[in-house]
C-alpha cells in the first residue's frame, strides 16, 4: 500500500513526529510512506483547503492507496478531503475511531487532529492509531456478523457522493485555479504524484498547471 502524509501550516512543525510514527508501523507491514505535506514552519505553505485538492488527485489517480491528513482540529481536513469524489475521509482521535473506520467504512483517508489533544504521549496515540489502521484485512465490519449490511451501507454511500458529484475533474476544473496551482506546487507532493499516478487525463491536467 502507498500511503501519503500530509500536515498544513499550523502543524507543519509537527510533520517529522507524525512522519516518524506513521513510517514505522508502516514499514513494518511491508507500506511506502511519502510525506507530501509541509515539512516544517519555512516550508511550501498548504492550508486545509489545499489538503482536499492534494488528497483527492493522489487517490482519484491511483498515485497512492490512502491519506493520512489533518490540521489543528482534524475537522477543517476531513471536510476538505470529503469535498472531493473518491475521497471517503474519517476522523480519527484515538485508535479505536481508526479500528471502526477501517472494518465498518473501509474509506481511504484518515483525519487527525494534531493541536487539540496533542499532549504527552501524543506519539503512542499516532502509532497505535497507525497500526489499527493499517494492520490486517480491511472491511471485514464490526462486529464481524453485521459485515454484510455495512458493507452494503458503504458501498451505497459511495454511490450516493458520486451520484450527487461532478465528474472529478470536470469539477476540479471549475474551482479557482490558483488554489489547485499552489496546492500542486510542492516538489514532494509532485514527485510522488508524477512517480505513481496511473490516470492519463489527470497528469496531464497537473502538467498543463505547473
Amino acid at each position: 500500500m502507498k500511503i501519503a502524509l500530509m500536515n498544513e501550516f499550523s502543524q507543519a512543525a509537527k510533520n517529522p513526529i507524525v512522519l516518524e510514527q506513521l513510517t514505522s508501523v508502516a514499514s513494518t507491514l511491508g507500506h511506502d510512506v511519502y510525506n507530501v505535506g509541509m515539512n516544517g514552519d519555512t516550508d511550501h505553505r498548504l492550508t486545509y483547503i489545499h489538503l482536499g485538492v492534494i488528497a483527492s488527485l493522489l487517490l482519484n489517480s491511483k498515485a497512492v492507496d490512502f491519506v493520512v491528513a489533518g490540521c489543528g482540529t482534524g475537522q477543517g481536513a476531513m471536510m476538505s478531503l470529503n469535498a472531493y469524489p473518491g475521497v471517503t475521509c474519517g476522523y480519527c482521535i484515538e485508535p479505536s475511531d481508526a479500528f471502526l473506520f477501517s472494518q465498518i467504512n473501509n474509506g481511504n483517508a484518515l483525519s487527525l487532529p494534531f493541536a487539540k489533544g496533542f499532549g504527552w504521549g501524543a506519539e503512542l496515540n499516532m502509532k497505535y492509531i497507525f497500526e489499527k489502521a493499517f494492520e490486517g484485512e480491511r472491511g471485514l465490519g464490526y462486529p464481524r456478523e453485521f459485515y454484510e449490511s455495512q458493507s452494503t451501507n458503504a458501498g451505497l454511500l459511495g454511490d450516493v457522493k458520486a451520484a450527487m458529484s461532478k465528474a472529478y475533474l470536470d469539477g476540479l476544473k471549475t474551482i479557482d485555479q490558483e488554489i489547485v496551482k499552489h496546492a500542486i506546487a510542492g516538489p514532494r507532493f509532485q514527485e510522488c504524484f508524477f512517480a505513481n499516478s496511473q490516470d492519463e487525463a489527470i497528469t496531464a491536467y497537473v502538467q498543463g498547471l505547473i
